[in-house]
């Protein structure tokens, strides 16, 4: 069985003494609420695809990475094994909103709208991108 390895991006940021998460939308009905993410391509690592998918995905390219929170392995739904690496990157952007439309591969016709979250519980997101959202929102995580 063939193992997908998928990097995953918690980005926050702190908007008066809150921490807050970055969450999209897309405009095909049935994906969900979803945290940037992507596909870790042949020759890259985890990191350095993170850091490529976040600039793809969301538009931002001026991130610092915090480090590597969690990482697993999950069965997609389309039966697919999964190898995930999430990580904890810190972004300084002050817009509330924004529309954005991915540069990667089979992403032309899409298009996500961002906007950030203060709480785990605050939307309910597609299976498995909240899995350790825990540790941003924990109690003793900045």
């Amino acid at each position: 069985m063939q193992v997908l390895e998928k990097a995953f991006g918690y980005i926050t940021r702190e908007c008066e003494g809150r921490i807050q998460v970055l969450v999209f939308e897309q405009n095909t009905a049935g994906a969900g609420i979803q945290i940037p993410k992507g596909t870790v391509e042949e020759g890259e690592t985890p990191l350095e695809a993170v850091i490529r998918e976040m600039a793809e995905e969301t538009g931002l390219t001026n991130l610092e990475v915090k480090g590597l929170i969690a990482h697993d392995y999950a069965e997609h739904y389309s039966g697919a094994l999964q190898k995930r690496y999430f990580y904890h990157l810190i972004s300084n952007d002050s817009r509330p909103t924004w529309q954005h439309n991915p540069t990667g591969v089979n992403e032309g016709n899409l298009q996500f709208t961002f906007y950030w979250i203060e709480d785990k519980d605050a939307v309910v997101l597609a299976k498995g991108h909240g899995d350790y959202l825990y540790r941003i929102f924990g109690p003793f995580v900045r």
